[in-house]
């Protein structure tokens, strides 16, 4: 079971600094991992929010092992105590399936996402980040933020402010592609875990994700490209995780989220910067949401420390690109029965193709081994 933590809504808001190093507009998981990156290398950071902590959002809830490395690049080791592991992927079709283990023995963490929100603004806290919670950012200028009548100097601003950044807005960086996004929606049961792998239900019109937060609560999400599907009806379209959760007590509110591949042409200007779903997303079904806020956030703190947030442009790129091609891979399964168990025949013929293809996903190989890949489970398609 998890580990009680204290009630971040029982510390006193510290009082407004009138300038600093590096203002981070959003404290959630992204804006908090680059305050945890900025305080690592010396930089005075405020972090304002205008919600009260913890904060919620609809996600699968597992850490994959990239991210957890990531994590611990900020300082953060999760335990068995605070988060359930799991060892691999499995895929689930009508009748089919086919699971692979992480790589090196490795495993992932799952958690709920309160839980995980405290452990990194208590971190936060830790190293002397001013956090600001309940506080409204009304504005930016080339000098600091607004804060209503209030203002705090900057040599840094970071946009963390989620998929619609104001911060984004308000230094016109939302050119970018049309995003083609789906509708996630998420909800806990309890339920004790049966499997030690994060699982993906492959369904006609949606797709189903369970991962095990605890000893005896499950995650389930489900996503799909049809706004009015909840979790609920989608489950029907799920036998499989359906026949699972037969009984099973709802132990938390149904939450939705957007959720998609979206990339923008710039995600910095002057000295502002983006980072986390601010500055473009993947689609949930890579379950690499916060570990790439993680990584981004390690990477805008060095470029920060260089002074040169071009470098962060260039980085940043190169970090959403195998997170980016891995959804865009798997999403062509989407809304495509014949196709869901062609591959799931090839991947329990040949366990090898999808153990590798495991291993790129948590970045156990090179992106190049994408394409390599990709061109055998073709050819078993083809050959299926």
């Amino acid at each position: 079971m998890a580990k009680e933590r204290a009630n971040p809504n029982e510390k006193m808001t510290p009082d407004l600094p009138s300038a600093t190093d590096v203002f981070v507009v959003g404290g959630g998981p992204a804006g908090l991992a680059a305050a945890i990156a900025a305080r690592q290398r010396g930089f005075e950071v405020v972090v304002a929010d205008g919600m009260q902590p913890p904060i919620d959002k609809a996600c699968g809830e597992g850490l994959m092992p990239d991210a957890l490395e990531a994590l611990a690049q900020l300082g953060i080791r999760l335990s068995t105590d605070e988060a359930h592991p799991f060892c691999g992927i499995r895929f689930l079709g009508s009748s089919l399936s086919a699971d692979a283990d992480f790589p090196f023995r490795g495993r992932g963490l799952a958690l709920r996402r309160p839980s995980l929100h405290c452990i990194l603004l208590e971190h936060a806290a830790r190293l002397g980040a001013t956090l600001l919670w309940g506080t409204a950012i009304t504005g930016i200028s080339r000098e600091g933020v607004h804060l209503g009548q209030r203002f705090v100097r900057a040599r840094w601003i970071i946009g963390a402010d989620g998929a619609n950044s104001r911060v984004r807005q308000w230094v016109a960086l939302n050119a970018g592609p049309r995003p083609r996004l789906r509708y996630a929606f998420r909800r806990h049961y309890r339920v004790a875990p049966w499997t030690d792998h994060m699982e993906v239900y492959w369904g006609l019109h949606c797709q189903g994700y369970a991962t095990a937060v605890s000893n005896d609560q499950v995650c389930v999400a489900l996503a799909s490209h049809d706004p009015a599907l909840r979790l609920e009806t989608g489950l029907h379209t799920l036998p499989r995780l359906s026949a699972r959760l037969r009984d099973a007590a709802t132990v938390s509110t149904e939450r939705g989220a957007l959720t998609g591949n979206r990339r923008f042409a710039r995600i910095w200007r002057g000295n502002v910067a983006l980072i986390g779903d601010a500055s473009g997303t993947v689609d949930a079904i890579t379950g690499e949401g916060m570990g790439l806020a993680f990584r981004q956030a390690v990477a805008l703190a060095k470029c920060l420390q260089s002074g040169n947030l071009a470098n962060y442009q260039a980085e940043h790129r190169r970090l959403m690109l195998r997170p980016w091609w891995m959804a865009r891979l798997m999403l062509t399964l989407d809304g495509r029965p014949a196709l869901q168990h062609r591959t799931l025949q090839v991947f329990q013929e040949h366990p090898e193709v999808f153990r590798r293809l495991v291993a790129l996903h948590v970045g156990a190989l090179p992106p190049t081994r994408l394409l390599w890949d990709g061109l055998t489970l073709g050819w078993g398609l083809l050959t299926a």
